[in-house]
C-alpha cells in the first residue's frame, strides 16, 4: 500500500476540488472569463466552471498528440500557444454540450495555478491535500516507489510523460491508500464540503475513472456512504469501470 500508482484522470476530482475551494475562498470566481487569468482569445465565453464541467466546447485532447507517449511535447508553452486560437480549436460554443476534455482540464489547471501565483502541485497541496491530510499524493514520485505496470519478460514499462501542462488533467500519482482517502473524504465524509464539479454523476453514484497507457482506476460513492476504489495495473479501463460498479452492487444486495 506504500508504492506509488498512477491515477490517471482522478487527477481531474483534485483539480476541480482546488477550483471550488479556491472559488469559496474568493481567489477565482468559477463564472470567471477563462481570458481574465491566461492570455486567452477574447469573447470565446468559456468560463472555468464550463471547463471543470467539459462544457467548454473544446476537444478532449490537444493537438498533434503522439501515440506512443502522447503527452511529452505538451508543455507550458504548447498550452500559451493554444490560448489565442481557442476560438479556432473549440468544436462548439461553451455551455452547450458536455464532451470530455483533458484539454481543457489542462487550461484549466493552467489559469488556477496563475491565479494563485503558484505551481499546479503547490495550490493543490493548499487547497486540497493539506486540508484533507493527505500527503501520499503527487506528480514526480520517487523512482523506487512507483509500482509500474511490466511489459515482456516482467521488465517494467516506461509510464507516459505526464507531469508537464497535462498535469492538471491526469498526471498524479498516488500510493492506493491515499487515493481511498481522497475518495473517502470528498465524497463520504465531505470534509471540503460538496463534491466539486468534476465528479461524474449517475443517479445516486458519484464517481470518477482515469486511464493511462498502463493504469486503470475507478472511484465512486452512493448516498448511502458505500464507495470503491479499484486500479488495475495493464487492465482495461472498461473492466475496471464495470468491476468498480459490481463491487458496489454486491454492497447493496449484502446489505
Amino acid at each position: 500500500m506504500d508504492r506509488f500508482v498512477e491515477i490517471g484522470s482522478l487527477t481531474k476530482v483534485v483539480t476541480g476540488t482546488a477550483l471550488a475551494r479556491m472559488a469559496l475562498s474568493g481567489v477565482v470566481g468559477l463564472d470567471d472569463p477563462l481570458e481574465r487569468w491566461l492570455p486567452a482569445t477574447p469573447g470565446t465565453g468559456i468560463t472555468l466552471l464550463h471547463l471543470a464541467q467539459h462544457t467548454s466546447g473544446l476537444p478532449r485532447l490537444p493537438p498533434r498528440v503522439s501515440r506512443r507517449d502522447p503527452y511529452a511535447a505538451f508543455d507550458r508553452r504548447a498550452v500559451h500557444q493554444l490560448l489565442s486560437r481557442l476560438d479556432a480549436i473549440a468544436q462548439r460554443p461553451p455551455g452547450r454540450q458536455e464532451e470530455y476534455s483533458n484539454l481543457g482540464y489542462a487550461i484549466l489547471g493552467e489559469a488556477l495555478a496563475t491565479a494563485a501565483g503558484t505551481t499546479y502541485e503547490e495550490l493543490v497541496t493548499e487547497y486540497v491535500l493539506r486540508p484533507l491530510d493527505i500527503a501520499e499524493v503527487t506528480a514526480n514520485p520517487d523512482p523506487s516507489r512507483r509500482l509500474p505496470a511490466t511489459g515482456r519478460f516482467g521488465r517494467p514499462r516506461r509510464p507516459w510523460t505526464m507531469h508537464g501542462a497535462i498535469l492538471p488533467a491526469g498526471g498524479l500519482w498516488a500510493t492506493p491508500r491515499a487515493a481511498a482517502d481522497l475518495v473517502v473524504r470528498l465524497l463520504v465524509e465531505r470534509r471540503l464540503g460538496d463534491p466539486a464539479p468534476s465528479w461524474q454523476t449517475a443517479g445516486p453514484l458519484r464517481w470518477h475513472n482515469g486511464a493511462t497507457r498502463d493504469a486503470s482506476v475507478f472511484a465512486g460513492a452512493l448516498d448511502d456512504g458505500r464507495w470503491v476504489l479499484i486500479h488495475r495495473l495493464n487492465g482495461a479501463p472498461e473492466e475496471t469501470d464495470q468491476a468498480g460498479v459490481a463491487v458496489l452492487k454486491r454492497r447493496r444486495t449484502a446489505s
